[in-house]
């Protein structure tokens, strides 16, 4: 068993709303909210500004708002987050060969297998070391825990929001958990935390006291063990560095439900090409199609079907989809649906049902009738777009995204509605900018991609994840310097 405190678990502060803050000079230091803006979105992150009049992630939109009406809200930027990531892993990954990413904004690291620590004060050091390089690649801020195992690491990393560092130190792990809660510990859900209440067990501490065998009568023999190790601070699991991807999906929710058979079809169908493009994005292929319906009484039903071979093709992805949903009621109405591939492979076995020209053309076509159908607002709380996907036919003005003005420069859209977007012209370097209003159809306006949060001007040599400065072309518009945020 480990004892030195070299499990580091790194978890980004409020990271899509940093972001955001950090992109926006006028959203610094001011409540955020970003997520799925419809009557049914979900909140995907809330910063600390706006955590204070009780938003969090996974809250109903509705509700947020009612809390904090005047909190900025935005929809995500699943392609700049993401981005972000990408340099905020490579750091970690020059730490150790063993990182175990968790999400986009959340991993572990083997600190001892990278060689970088192999005791409290170097691993500690790590931590230090490590935070500023993100601070200085990013411009954003992460906290940082370290322990002897992955569950006091993630523990650790709680106690150290936002923006610090903790480290448990050997021989306290015990007295540690004990006052906390049993939902501290890694498996120990709603239902579980319910059961043990029951039987008088709320914190760990008064977990370690029941006993073993106790723990094993009541939620059996597999976690009964597994909680009675936690709770005596015993994490035995290593840090894994490649977690094997077992589904790619993709879902919308949508504003108003859906009644129109027709329509539910071409939003299937529009959903499998999304997925699809997911698999072949990621070099990726799968033989079992799923679909999920929700419809409108918050009843969910999947369905499954399974190809002889693995496919990447829409047309195969698509009519599979559509035969499952032949077996589906919707005429209730339908508030979400979901398209996903699992059973996934690397390559592909072609043309599993030799469909016919005609066959794919009209694939084809159908996939172009659903670009341009009319959608209800389809916030997609619980799956982002596929790259470089277009959210319709019709200029879209997402708040919070990228717009350039000919004539005014860079931008993000504050709001848009009634024929008019509104946006704020400034940059991640630039002091708060103006706002205009202007026709969403002006000629002069287009969307644009995101500025960098923090710019590397040439002759600053390397950054610390390795990337070269930027050429002076690259940089943003005059005014940006300096870090940001």
């Amino acid at each position: 068993m480990r004892t030195a405190p070299t499990i580091l678990h790194l978890d980004m502060d409020a990271f899509f709303a940093s972001v955001e803050q950090a992109s926006k000079p006028s959203l610094r230091g001011k409540a955020v909210v970003v997520g799925g803006l419809g009557p049914r979105g979900v909140v995907a992150t809330a910063s600390y500004e706006a955590r204070v009049f009780g938003v969090h992630s996974a809250m109903p939109m509705a509700q947020a708002r009612r809390l904090a009406p005047n909190a900025a809200y935005l929809v995500p930027r699943f392609q700049l987050y993401r981005s972000i990531s990408e340099q905020v892993m490579r750091l970690l990954r020059a730490l150790s060969p063993l990182v175990e990413p968790l999400s986009l904004d959340e991993a572990f690291v083997d600190l001892e297998a990278g060689g970088v620590a192999w005791d409290a004060q170097s691993a500690q050091l790590a931590g230090v070391r490590l935070r500023a390089d993100i601070r200085a690649v990013t411009g954003l801020t992460g906290s940082v825990g370290l322990a002897a195992s992955k569950m006091l690491a993630k523990i650790a990393s709680e106690q150290a929001k936002p923006d610090g560092l903790v480290l448990i130190e050997p021989g306290t792990e015990r007295a540690l958990l004990a006052p906390m809660s049993v939902r501290t510990l890694p498996g120990v859900g709603p239902a579980t935390g319910d059961h043990l209440r029951r039987a008088g067990i709320t914190t760990v501490g008064e977990l370690a006291e029941a006993g073993e065998d106790e723990l094993v009568r009541l939620l059996g023999k597999a976690h009964g063990h597994a909680l009675y190790a936690m709770a005596l601070a015993r994490d035995e699991r290593p840090v894994v560095a490649e977690r094997e991807t077992k589904s790619v999906s993709v879902e919308d929710t949508y504003d108003v439900d859906i009644h129109d058979r027709v329509r539910v079809g071409l939003e299937v169908r529009r959903l499998a090409d999304r997925c699809v493009r997911r698999l072949r994005q990621a070099g990726l292929s799968g033989r079992t199609i799923v679909l999920k319906v929700r419809r409108y009484d918050f009843s969910t039903l999947t369905r499954s079907e399974t190809l002889r071979g693995p496919t990447d093709d829409p047309a195969v992805v698509g009519e599979a989809a559509a035969r499952l949903l032949d077996s589906v009621d919707t005429t209730g109405g339908v508030r979400l649906l979901g398209v996903g591939v699992t059973g996934l492979a690397d390559y592909t076995q072609e043309d599993l049902f030799a469909q016919a020209a005609g066959e794919r053309a009209a694939a084809d076509a159908g996939e172009a009738v659903a670009e341009g159908a009319e959608r209800a607002g389809g916030a997609a709380a619980e799956g982002p777009p596929a790259e470089g996907e277009q959210p319709s036919a019709e200029r879209r003005w997402p708040s919070g995204h990228d717009v350039r003005h000919a004539e005014y420069g860079h931008g993000w859209v504050q709001g848009s509605g009634l024929g008019r977007v509104t946006v704020r012209f400034e940059t991640p370097g630039s002091p708060p900018g103006r706002v205009r209003t202007f026709r969403v159809d002006d000629p002069g306006l287009e969307p644009a991609e995101p500025l960098p949060l923090v710019e590397r001007r040439p002759g600053e040599g390397p950054a610390p994840d390795g990337t070269e400065a930027a050429p002076a072309s690259d940089a943003p518009e005059a005014g940006a310097s300096g870090r940001r945020h």
